[in-house]
């Protein structure tokens, strides 16, 4: 019986994939009983992990464990990496203001609208 290796980066698409197209949220080892072949509990735990801390996937308690779902929201991961980005910097100060420079005319508008409508809704 000849052994199926995956390239890799497989693994991980092939795990978003499983996630993306169930119902509900899965726990990790109901994504490993959906992997061929599965694989060690640890190293979908890992990948999971790993697609958790790139914003790939969300995750919610389920006991004492999680289950996770895709981000299927493109706006959604390209705001959360956004934050990671602006959350790695000491200077968030100067990160917002070369942000705010290199946007266009309509970007930096619909940027001021959007806080301008969040501080109305808060007032």
């Amino acid at each position: 019986m000849g052994k199926h290796r995956r390239q890799r980066g497989d693994l991980a698409h092939e795990i978003l994939a499983i996630l993306a197209t169930s119902a509900d949220p899965m726990t990790a080892a109901e994504v490993r009983e959906a992997l061929d072949p599965p694989l060690a509990y640890n190293t979908v735990l890992t990948v999971l992990a790993r697609l958790h801390d790139k914003g790939e996937v969300i995750r919610h308690p389920v006991g004492r464990a999680f289950a996770y779902e895709a981000v299927t929201d493109q706006a959604a991961l390209t705001a959360w990496r956004m934050q990671q980005l602006l959350e790695g910097d000491d200077d968030r100060v100067a990160v917002l203001t070369r942000f705010h420079g290199a946007l266009s005319e309509e970007d930096a508008a619909l940027l001021g609208a959007l806080i301008s409508a969040e501080r109305a809704d808060e007032s």
